[in-house]
């Protein structure tokens, strides 16, 4: 097959102008207001009748003639006759004449004759008789008819989105049906060889299909309704037949196959739907670059989405999402936060560079921690709350520069309890364990990095796990390092550290020196991680015995630079066979079911920010360490043992 060269990349703003000329809003439907959230209103709404539609009281009382209460006060009451009360809801068939009154409730309807209603509190009863202590005007405490909304005032214009203050209007006026906006009906096709739908077994080489998932949630967030098509095999004919099918609906979404390579060829089959045909083929954005978009004969939009999930959400985000709120009507809702970027971001030399973030809010500031770029990397779908973007003629943004977030969700809330630092097994069983109303979030950067964030007021808690090259202690010299006055070391536990291999240790490895062997490939963790520290301070010792530096000693092994940010994707890429061995934690390798080599026992412990120690989540934290129920749990994970004042504070606070 000819490969299909991206001749006219575009910028998104760009290409979001060339679908707009093909979208019309969709037409009308009537439903039940109780069936109208998030519904877009059709027409502009006019009142059919006065709200409230009588006079009503404002406040318990009795309603009278304001001038029987003129020049009245404490010192001079009046007496008043009671000639009965109303309740809400009643149909009033007293009148008030000169000298009488009438008990009311508020919400009641005013009888005839009564102009104002006194308060009860300046009131009272001797008798039949009701004594005033405090002069009232003319409408004083009644609400008139139409005073709210008058009969055929314009109460909501049409495009206007309905939720509950809407409802609210909509009810006070009667409205029992209401004219929106038809949703837009989306089919979503995916294709590849690959990909094998959710909950049947996966073959050699296969995957689950999970932008059909994915984007499918995100349709019913921008008011659309879903219509998943099936997968189809990288087969024209087959791609051809679904797209064929989904033209019925009011947008198609095809992701996968829109790239350039000779197995791809949802652009042929897309280039044959029109004219128009293909509007779009190529984004100067990264990773989305092969996004495509034809234009069928019948005006229908098809959007061929990238395969990979994270690339797919953010395209969707991009030029999807405005595309269904432009067909109901509805203003571009563009979710968005500024945020201080918590570390480098590499721009993309030529094209704007999409990168996902997770997000901390600090109450001061909101801090975005790059996310891996790699558009494969399903786990990223899961921290991140939205993404980046780095101008193309950008070459990087730095730490502390502000970014503008887009959000994958409007329904974003911020975590009250934030770790960022070393990834451990012990926070995943703290997390489930805290109070139901604390919302964790994790991020795994490394110790280094989580005791810096820590330090900079910029995470609730950081796990570290540091060991120092000349005294073998573990975390308080960097404690004092990195800013004792800043934070306050919370003791925490120890784990056992080793050489994770693959079980029954094929390739016969013993210690640390077998990773110099040329059959031997390693996996390592991310730099600033204490588990990369404790290998760097091992084989800087085997360097100094063998004459060698470490950077020339770390050249002659296979792996050292093929890095991961948990002590289990160590565990996993053993385990699938991508390494034959790495340093981890014992638990991590009974988890694979692997062989483990002990080296050495560390101590985990918190780095808490001095300013958040009387944060409640925090303190709930450090009381969930010195629970018996935490330490039992704890100590069911493979090599973790409790050390003696675990949740106390080392630096005195």
């Amino acid at each position: 097959m000819k490969r299909v060269i991206f001749h006219d990349l575009l910028t998104p703003e760009e290409a979001m102008n060339r679908l707009m000329a093909y979208i019309k809003v969709l037409d009308t439907e009537v439903v039940n207001i109780e069936d109208s959230y998030m519904r877009v209103l059709a027409t502009d709404i006019y009142a059919g009748i006065d709200v409230p539609p009588f006079d009503r009281a404002t406040m318990d009382g009795y309603a009278l003639k304001a001038e029987d209460t003129f020049n009245v006060d404490e010192l001079h009451p009046t007496k008043l006759r009671l000639i009965g009360e109303i309740n809400a809801g009643d149909a009033p068939q007293l009148e008030v004449t000169n000298g009488t009154a009438v008990e009311i409730a508020t919400g009641a309807p005013l009888p005839r004759g009564a102009n104002a209603v006194i308060p009860v509190e300046y009131t009272k009863i001797e008798g039949n008789d009701v004594i005033i202590y405090r002069a009232v005007t003319p409408t004083e405490n009644v609400m008139s008819a139409g005073s709210d909304i008058m009969m055929g005032e314009l109460v909501l214009r049409g495009c206007t989105l309905i939720k509950e203050r809407e409802a609210g209007v909509l009810a006070s006026i009667g409205m029992k049906r209401i004219p929106v906006i038809r949703k837009p009906k989306v089919a979503i096709v995916s294709t590849g060889n690959e990909l094998v739908n959710v909950g049947n077994p996966l073959g050699p080489g296969k995957i689950y299909d999970v932008n059909a998932y994915s984007i499918a949630h995100a349709v019913r967030e921008a008011g659309g309704v879903p219509i998943f098509l099936g997968v189809a095999e990288d087969d024209e004919e087959k791609i051809r037949k679904l797209i064929e099918v989904g033209m019925e609906m009011d947008i198609v979404l095809v992701s996968g196959g829109t790239s350039a390579g000779v197995a791809d060829i949802t652009y042929k089959v897309l280039d044959s739907i029109g004219p128009p045909g293909i509007i779009l083929h190529g984004l100067k954005v990264k990773p989305g670059k092969p996004t495509v978009a034809a234009i069928s004969s019948s005006g229908k939009i098809i959007m061929g989405l990238p395969g990979y999930p994270n690339s797919s959400l953010m395209i969707f985000n991009l030029l999807v999402k405005p595309i269904l709120s432009a067909m109901q009507c509805y203003p571009i809702d563009e979710t968005k936060v500024k945020a201080r970027l918590a570390a480098k971001a590499e721009g993309a030399r030529g094209r704007r560079a999409l990168t996902p973030v997770s997000l901390i809010d600090t109450g001061s500031q909101v801090i975005a921690y790059p996310l891996p770029a790699e558009s494969g990397a399903i786990s990223t779908l899961a921290f991140a709350d939205g993404f980046m973007e780095v101008p193309e003629n950008v070459e990087f943004l730095d730490k502390g520069d502000e970014v503008t977030v887009t959000l994958f969700t409007h329904e974003y809330k911020p975590a009250n309890l934030y770790f960022v630092g070393s990834h451990d097994l012990g926070i995943d069983i703290a997390a489930r364990l805290l109070p139901k109303w604390i919302t964790v979030k994790v991020i795994n950067v490394g110790s280094l990095n989580g005791l810096i964030a820590a330090s900079n007021e910029e995470t609730d808690i950081a796990g570290l796990h540091l060991i120092d090259e000349e005294t073998g202690e573990y975390n308080l010299p960097f404690m004092q390092k990195y800013g004792e006055d800043k934070v306050v070391m919370i003791r925490g536990y120890q784990r056992e550290q080793g050489i994770i291999i693959q079980r029954g240790n094929p390739k016969g490895i013993k210690s640390i020196e077998d990773f110099l062997r040329n059959d031997i490939a390693i996996v390592n963790r991310n730099k600033g991680a204490g588990t990369r520290f404790l290998l760097d301070s091992l084989l800087k010792r085997l360097a100094e015995k063998n004459g060698m530096r470490l950077s020339d000693l770390v050249k002659g092994i296979n792996g050292y630079y093929y890095e991961v940010k948990t002590h289990t994707a160590v565990a996993a890429a053993i385990h699938q066979g991508k390494a034959d061995a790495g340093i981890g934690i014992r638990a991590a390798a009974h988890m694979y079911g692997l062989d483990f080599i002990p080296l050495s026992m560390e101590h985990y412990d918190f780095a808490v920010p001095r300013s958040r120690l009387n944060k409640d989540s925090v303190k709930a934290f450090i009381d969930l360490l010195k629970s018996s129920i935490f330490q039992k749990e704890l100590t069911k994970l493979p090599g973790y043992q409790i050390t003696s004042g675990i949740g106390d504070a080392v630096i005195p606070a």
